[in-house]
């Protein structure tokens, strides 16, 4: 399941700040102010010069994934300079994927000619809902039209490969608004759709009213009914279900996400960013001013750093890969090995398959994929 050659990697850049905290966020994040931003991308510079000391930028690259957050809170010449760095700090491969995440309510016509032109080749747009009273549930800035015309404008600028993230169990969503939004985002012809159930997470203002009983939690089997209809209608347009949340055109599949799913090293810059390279797994402090005087002292801000063993690499490897519609080829599963007697026991319960060269999750399987997962996870060594 593990190769021991060099391998090619990707870069992750966690710009931690949004213009405001939507109600359902838990990610760590920072309110945008000039200075810290500022100090942002001074520190920025000194982790990719440290790492470059510790020879991983010796690794070439496949993908740069610039996220949040919301990087384009960032003045353009910013996050430009940025990529800048990144790209004569390692060695780069021909067909470098370069992605960076937007909200429609932060970002120009001329921000994004710009971008396109600095070596930007994939746009990630959030929009969540294209029903503006689903919006204003979330807390979420920005209005409807705001992500038609960005569309139009990354069109216009350069932009062909674009993902438009969706989310449903939304407060007061129903199924026909939830498929209205979904046939709405595909007439903006998108490369590649994220759909993603709400979920409640603590610490959240959406978890404080739910706890207040001021909005129910989400229904699950509306949310089942939600998945099932955006599948049905995103295939019919040509799009193929790559991974559990994720559908693409055909040559669209996010490169840089692949590598979470597929053993691949990737290399997490910024507050709270994760890391796996050389089968390492480790991570950075999600506080931004910790994260600042870390860097400022000549040290990486992390918060752990743990080698992995052979059969924690395999787990992950197996844990991981079952997101992926195609699964985990036969051959890297033994038999008579603890995976295998799990994934038997798993594929009694109507939730993994045997295919022809693969194990995969069934349909029953990808509703209950964190239950999969967790199991998987307390039953391997």
């Amino acid at each position: 399941m593990i190769t021991e050659t060099p391998r090619s990697m990707g870069v992750y850049i966690h710009v931690p700040f949004c213009r405001q905290r939507c109600r359902f966020c838990a990610f760590y994040l920072e309110i945008a102010k000039p200075d810290q931003i500022d100090a942002f991308c001074l520190a920025l510079a000194q982790e990719i010069a440290l790492h470059r000391q510790n020879q991983i930028t010796q690794h070439p690259l496949q993908s740069v994934y610039i996220g949040g957050g919301t990087p384009t809170v960032l003045p353009v010449s910013q996050l430009v300079s940025i990529l800048q760095l990144v790209q004569i700090s390692w060695p780069t491969e021909p067909s470098l994927e370069i992605t960076i995440e937007t909200h429609p309510s932060t970002v120009r016509p001329s921000d994004l000619d710009r971008l396109v032109e600095a070596g930007f080749n994939r746009l990630s747009v959030g929009i969540e809902s294209l029903n503006q009273q689903e919006l204003a549930s979330l807390g979420r800035p920005g209005r409807v039209r705001d992500a038609k015309q960005v569309m139009r404008a990354a069109r216009a600028a350069g932009f062909h490969n674009i993902n438009l993230d969706l989310m449903y169990g939304l407060p007061g969503q129903t199924l026909q608004s939830w498929t209205e939004t979904v046939q709405s985002a595909l007439e903006l012809e998108p490369t590649h759709l994220s759909c993603y159930a709400l979920t409640v997470e603590e610490g959240t203002e959406l978890a404080r009213d739910v706890a207040r009983h001021l909005i129910p939690p989400p229904d699950e089997a509306l949310q089942i009914e939600m998945e099932m209809a955006a599948e049905t209608i995103v295939q019919a347009a040509g799009f193929e279900r790559y991974e559990i949340s994720n559908y693409a055109l055909p040559g669209f599949a996010c490169r840089h996400n692949l590598l979470y799913w597929t053993d691949g090293d990737y290399l997490g810059l910024g507050p709270s960013a994760q890391s796996y390279v050389d089968g390492f797994r480790f991570g950075n402090v999600a506080d931004l001013s910790a994260y600042i005087t870390a860097l400022a002292a000549g040290y990486l801000p992390l918060e752990e750093r743990v080698k992995l063993t052979t059969d924690e690499r395999n787990r992950e490897a197996l844990i991981f890969g079952l997101r992926l519609a195609k699964g985990v080829p036969h051959r890297l599963i033994h038999p008579n090995t603890s995976q295998y007697r799990t994934l038997q026991l798993l594929a009694t319960k109507g939730l993994i398959e045997w295919q022809d060269d693969y194990v995969c999750l069934t349909p029953l399987g990808r509703r209950y994929a964190d239950t999969v997962m967790e199991t998987l996870y307390l039953a391997l060594p």
